[in-house]
């Protein structure tokens, strides 16, 4: 299950959610396939102005940080680098595309992979 949760100001997301959410949907879904879309889970987090900082000072703009939650094993797979370089495209031509092409450069992705046995949903471990 793919999830994605990305952090941007929250004047840059303000009236952009739905279509934001609709975009990184179809992000993961170029990738993965139409199985994803009903896993694909993407959360927006809007932080205010003066509560993001870089380098020891509020930030002005920053661009937005998503942080990729995925099946560990991708990482191991011959296709490994071509399916994050695909999600890392995707992901940030779906942020640029619907919050500006400004933030396109300093947009970040952190792929974090989840170990079989390590991710549960119900109350119950999700097995491969």
């Amino acid at each position: 299950m793919p999830h994605l949760i990305l952090y941007a100001h929250e004047p840059d997301l303000a009236t952009k959610e739905a279509a934001l959410i609709a975009a990184l949907t179809d992000a993961i879904v170029e990738v993965y396939g139409e199985w994803a879309r009903a896993d694909a889970v993407v959360q927006l987090v809007g932080l205010a102005p003066g509560r993001w900082g870089i380098g020891g000072a509020p930030a002005k703009n920053p661009a937005p940080r998503v942080t990729f939650g995925i099946r560990d094993g991708v990482f191991a797979r011959p296709d490994g680098p071509e399916i994050l370089a695909a999600l890392a495209r995707n992901v940030t031509d779906a942020i640029a595309s619907v919050l500006g092409e400004k933030h396109r450069a300093g947009t970040t992705i952190e792929f974090v992979g989840a170990p079989d046995g390590r991710t549960a949903v119900a109350g119950a471990l999700v097995s491969p």
